[in-house]
C-alpha cells in the first residue's frame, strides 16, 4: 500500500520523519518496501508564465510561446493545444530529468524553431493522480 505522510498526518499527530515512522511501523510488525520523495524528482521544475504563443510556421498541431522563467524569456516549441498567453505552466529548463521517462532536456530545433525547454502536463511529471485531466495539455 503506498501512501503519502502529509495524508497520514491528516488523521494521526506526527512529528517524525518519513524515516522514522518507517523504523516505529516495522517494530509494530509492519513491513516498509521502500521511502520515496517525490518532492526530490521535481525540485529542479520551475513555474513560469507564458507571455505569448504563436502557431509554428511549420506545423498545424505545434505553438511557438514566449516563457518568462522569472529570470528571462525563453523559447519553448510547445505541442499542447491550451498552450496560451497569460497562463502560468511548469517548466523543466534545459538539463531537467522528467521523472516519468527519464528524458532529459537539452536545446533543440523543432521544425526550423528553437526550444529551450519543456512545459510539462501533470502525467508528464507523474502526478496524473491528482488532475482529471493530466494528459490533455500543461
Amino acid at each position: 500500500m503506498r501512501f503519502t505522510l502529509s495524508w497520514l498526518k491528516r488523521f494521526i499527530n506526527l512529528n517524525l520523519t518519513a524515516s522514522e515512522l518507517a523504523e516505529k511501523l516495522t517494530q509494530l510488525g509492519h513491513e516498509v518496501e521502500e521511502i520515496t520523495n517525490s518532492a526530490e524528482a521535481l525540485e529542479p521544475f520551475i513555474i513560469a508564465e507564458i507571455k505569448e504563443a504563436t502557431p509554428h510556421p511549420d506545423a498545424d498541431k505545434l505553438r511557438c510561446c514566449q516563457v518568462y522563467d522569472g529570470k528571462q524569456m525563453i523559447k519553448i516549441v510547445c505541442g499542447a493545444a491550451n498552450a496560451r498567453a497569460g497562463i502560468k505552466v511548469v517548466l523543466a529548463p534545459l538539463g531537467t530529468k522528467i521523472p516519468t521517462n527519464g528524458m532529459v532536456i537539452k536545446a533543440a530545433t523543432i521544425r526550423g524553431e528553437e526550444s529551450c525547454g519543456m512545459l510539462c502536463s501533470a502525467a508528464e511529471l507523474g502526478l496524473e493522480a491528482y488532475f482529471e485531466d493530466a494528459d490533455t495539455g500543461i
